[in-house]
């Protein structure tokens, strides 16, 4: 076996489930490598030593405490990634809007203004900006501009995995934004994630979880995503500017609709086993009626009050009155509270950093911290963090990475210099999983058996063969002269069957 195969191969591994205990010359040395592998993007050359010296419950209650941690190195990265700082009125304004005219021109164009298709006024809505356009290969500027808002977010995405010194942040960033999915490809739903991530998700995270449970309930992209924003009453009279999409379109009223009302229970609070009825999926929706967004700015929660459902409702036994918005508010409460939605968030947030199949007792005292405490989600995941169960060496090495795991972490233990992320967004994607554009809104899997697979197997060989030969476009890890000349050399074991 040659030596850049071998550098391949333990990268391989380490970036897999964690690196070999060999690495570890002391029980405190593995305690640490098990810490930065869940709480972190990944270890980098000297972590094990940092942390060891700074002390490893005080390493840990510095990433609890994100705000006293210097990030500007990764603000300097980030900077020249300029949709990330604008709202969705800005970003539909200036990026969808003239993409928007653009398509529909070479529609126009293509079909003729009296042989329009009908019905296919509003396709960029549906299918999102990465199909082909019609009547052309050539993206105009416009329809290249649009596309930035997403490549920025997905460059930052992976930017921020590798180089954030705030590294539990930005892992649990991820997992509440997996928790509170939204689909980047479902029509405008992609003007509001900007907005969605850095102001619904990003500040709560460490917060309380009945404000991230209000801020994504308010939130343009979930309104839009799970389809709140056109639901009513049956029989409600229009709202004045309710019922016109973010393009100016008119949409008409569907009723009372469902989907948010569903995944709220079923997903981001009570868990699918959670005791809930259909009769109180109803009654949600019905407390959701007239929670809907500013169509034509492109942004913003309004309340409709002519689309809502002014009929009694009970929701898990509590009678909710026949008010206004405060209808929807008050089943928040009811559902954050609830001992289900505790005991399902201990769950999954124990499965993230402990193992597929979290011992119950852990779950048990996290879910009764989350109570105690009222949802105050950095007091949870201490419980978790300090637990027994997570500090056991039955549990290192318990966790497979994900595929954004994986790239992340094998980018910081090689310390490569990542110029530009979009390569990488592209292997995230042959890997099957592209950031933002997981369409349903149960998120990306944590478990094993999503990412365990002979075709991903080889995947990920063959991204760590091309990491350590430098063959990645965008990305350079720096290698020894004796590496260096290996590579130059060809080395038999380095081509791809």
């Amino acid at each position: 076996m040659t030596r850049p195969f071998t550098l391949a191969f333990l990268l391989w591994l380490a970036a897999s489930a964690g690196a070999p205990r060999v690495l570890a010359a002391a029980a405190d040395d593995a305690a640490i490598l098990h810490a930065l592998n869940r709480l972190t993007y990944g270890p980098r050359p000297g972590d094990v030593d940092r942390v060891k010296a700074m002390g490893l419950q005080k390493w840990i209650d510095l990433q609890l405490t994100p705000g006293r941690i210097d990030n500007g190195a990764l603000d300097a990265r980030l900077q020249r990634l300029e949709t990330l700082r604008l709202d969705s009125q800005t970003i539909q304004r200036d990026y969808a809007a003239p993409a928007m005219m653009e398509r529909r021109q070479r529609k126009l164009a293509q079909n003729g203004d009296g042989n329009r298709e009908p019905g296919t006024g509003n396709r960029e809505m549906e299918t999102g900006s990465r199909l082909p356009d019609p009547g052309s290969r050539q993206a105009s500027a416009a329809i290249m501009r649009d596309r930035q808002v997403i490549a920025d977010l997905e460059e930052a995405k992976l930017l921020r995995a590798i180089y954030s010194e705030r590294q539990l942040e930005e892992v649990l960033v991820d997992f509440w934004f997996n928790h509170f999915n939204v689909f980047a490809g479902k029509g405008a739903t992609r003007i509001y994630i900007t907005e969605y991530e850095r102001d619904a998700i990003r500040p709560y995270v460490l917060g309380n979880f009945r404000e991230l449970l209000g801020a994504t309930a308010k939130s343009p992209a979930m309104l839009f995503y799970l389809d709140n924003w056109l639901s009513s009453a049956q029989g409600a009279q229009r709202a004045q500017g309710a019922q016109r999409a973010p393009t100016g379109l008119v949409r008409r009223s569907t009723g009372l609709n469902e989907n948010y009302a569903r995944e709220l229970l079923e997903l981001h609070t009570l868990g699918v086993d959670g005791g809930y009825t259909q009769e109180d999926i109803v009654n949600v929706a019905k407390a959701f009626t007239g929670w809907t967004m500013q169509p034509r700015q492109g942004s913003g929660f309004m309340f409709a009050p002519g689309r809502h459902d002014r009929s009694e409702k009970i929701v898990l036994g509590k009678t909710i009155g026949s008010g206004a918005v405060d209808e929807g508010e008050r089943v928040l409460d009811i559902v954050a509270a609830h001992p289900a939605t505790a005991r399902h968030i201990a769950t999954k947030l124990a499965i993230r950093f402990v193992s597929d199949n979290p011992p119950a007792a852990l779950v048990d005292r996290a879910a009764a911290t989350f109570t105690a405490t009222n949802g105050d989600l950095r007091q949870v995941l201490r419980e978790i963090l300090s637990s027994p169960q997570f500090a056991s060496p039955d549990m290192y090495r318990a966790k497979v990475k994900t595929p954004l795991e994986f790239v992340a972490s094998a980018l910081r233990a090689t310390g490569a210099e990542v110029r530009s992320g979009l390569p990488l967004v592209k292997t995230l994607r042959d890997m099957g999983m592209p950031p933002y554009f997981c369409q349903p809104p149960t998120g990306y899997d944590e478990t094993a058996t999503t990412w365990v697979s002979a075709g991903a197997l080889v995947s990920r060989m063959n991204f760590a063969v091309d990491l350590s030969k430098n063959a990645l476009r965008g990305v350079r890890v720096p290698l020894s002269e004796e590496q260096t000349l290996a590579m130059k050399i060809g080395a038999p074991d380095f081509q791809r069957q």
